[in-house]
Formats: structure tokens, C-alpha cells, sequence
């Protein structure tokens, strides 16, 4: 068995999404499948349990209770246990990192969601244990070139010290449509970039937790830096403006590997 935690410190990440659609995808693949939903909210088990036919099973649970349903899935045969877990909630998130042999920190392409992870990414690294960054919710490339934004974010993830997936998540009405109707966007009737997006996505994951793939943990050279120095996340201020934080509260200092740039300054919203 598996177990794979999905992610998040910012609420409205798109954790749950992207939690849901992989739990399912893992199933039509042949997979015996538990989503453990330790969030409070509990939109995975709302989604999952609307659904009409047969589908990943959904326990409700919270982050002290994840190692007992670990080992009951153990023992019934699950294969593929994916943790939901609840934005924001130290505590529970830190158990399902522990138990997981991989984590997905699934991020927007926003400040604040960089600004919040970049903790996280360092609870991973203090831990020891394997990380793989999910860009969610990104616009959409047009005529094969990514947004500014996009872009940006790319730059940005350097700070995690973490490898990065290389399927990007797009913003997609379908997939919202999909949970409504407790299904995948992989089940809806015609295929679509979403449903491409998730198959790409789960068929990275699974190469690295049941393949010849190792899970990727932060690599030797990272590690190994002998005076890590301060790197800069700038948001609300202009490519050109040298803010500091004497006058700009949108700064989020992080201590990076060498070689990692001084500044990333997040660009402008376009009016």
C-alpha cells in the first residue's frame, strides 16, 4: 500500500480537487482506493459519496486518527490510501506528512499561497520526508505560452527547494462541474484538456510511489549547503521598484540553497 497526503496551508487552494480527482483516477485505473478526508469541511466525502456508481471509498477522520485508519486499510487490502487534509491545521497536517510516502503541496500561482507554503515546504525538508509540488488553478497557456503569471510562479518555486510536477493544473470550469456530479473529469463524456491534465498528473504519481521512480526528497546539493542566505518573496510591488521591508509588508524573507536569486518580486495584477 500506498499512502499519499495531499496539501495545503492556504485555504482555496484547489487541495480537495485535486485530492478527489486523483482518488478517482486511481480507482478507473484498478486500484483499490481510500480517501481518508481529515478536513473539516468535508467536501471530499460530500463529493465522493454523491456519487452513483461504484467509486474510491471515503472515511471521515481527523489527523490523530490517520495512523488507525493506516493500518486498517493495510489489512483490507487497500493499495492506494490518499489523505485529505485541512488547510491550515499544523497539527493534522504534519501527521498525514509522516505516514505519507509522498506529499502533494498543491499551490495557486499567487503570493500569498507561495507565502504560505514556503512553510510547509520546510516542515517537509525538516522531516526527511519525499514532496512533490502540484500547480493548481494557473491560467491557461495560449498558442503554447505560458502567462506571465505563470511564469512568475515557475521562478517562485525555486524557494520550495522541491520538485515540481510536471503536468500544471489548470483553471477549468470542468472541474468543478465534475465534483458537482460526484465524478471525475476523466468520466465526463468527452475527453478534454482537463481530463488530460488529471491522467498526466496521476500517471506522474503513481510512476513515483509504486514505480522504479524514487519519491523525491530535496536534493544533495540543496542539502548540503553549508551557509544557506536570504532569499526575498516580493508581492504587490513592480518588476523595476527595489522595495524593502521598511516599507513593504508583502515581503516573506526564506532561507534558500546558493544559487537561488536575491529577489523574486510576484508581479502586478493587470486591471
Amino acid at each position: 500500500m500506498r499512502t499519499i497526503a495531499v496539501i495545503a496551508r492556504k485555504g482555496g487552494s484547489g487541495k480537495t480537487t485535486v485530492a478527489v480527482h486523483l482518488a478517482i483516477a486511481a480507482h478507473l485505473r484498478g486500484r483499490r482506493v481510500l480517501l481518508g478526508d481529515s478536513d473539516p469541511q468535508r467536501s471530499s466525502s460530500v463529493v465522493l459519496k454523491s456519487r452513483r456508481g461504484p467509486g474510491p471509498t471515503v472515511i471521515e477522520t481527523t489527523g490523530t486518527k490517520l495512523f488507525a485508519l493506516q493500518v486498517s486499510a493495510l489489512r483490507s487490502e487497500i493499495d492506494t490510501f490518499l489523505i485529505d487534509t485541512a488547510a491550515g491545521a499544523e497539527e493534522d497536517v504534519a501527521h498525514a506528512i509522516v505516514l505519507a510516502d509522498l506529499s502533494l503541496l498543491v499551490i495557486r500561482p499567487t503570493f500569498l499561497d507561495f507565502a504560505a507554503a514556503i512553510r510547509t515546504a520546510e516542515v517537509l525538508r525538516r522531516l526527511h520526508k519525499p514532496g512533490l509540488i502540484v500547480l493548481n488553478q494557473a491560467p491557461v497557456s495560449r498558442a503554447g505560452a505560458e502567462p506571465p503569471l505563470v511564469k512568475k510562479a515557475h521562478e517562485a518555486l525555486r524557494l520550495m527547494r522541491l520538485p515540481v510536477a510536471p503536468t500544471i493544473l489548470r483553471s477549468r470550469a470542468a472541474y468543478q462541474s465534475a465534483l458537482e456530479h460526484g465524478c471525475s473529469v476523466e468520466e465526463l463524456s468527452t475527453p478534454s484538456p482537463a481530463s488530460e491534465e488529471v491522467a498526466g498528473l496521476w500517471s506522474f504519481v503513481e510512476r513515483l510511489t509504486y514505480g522504479r521512480a524514487a519519491a523525491p526528497c530535496p536534493s544533495a546539493e540543496v542539502a548540503s549547503a553549508p551557509l544557506p542566505r536570504q532569499a526575498r518573496l516580493v508581492g504587490g510591488e513592480a518588476s523595476g521598484d527595489q522595495p524593502s521591508r521598511q516599507d513593504n509588508d508583502n515581503v516573506v524573507d526564506v532561507a534558500v540553497g546558493l544559487g537561488i536569486g536575491d529577489q523574486i518580486v510576484w508581479p502586478q495584477p493587470v486591471a
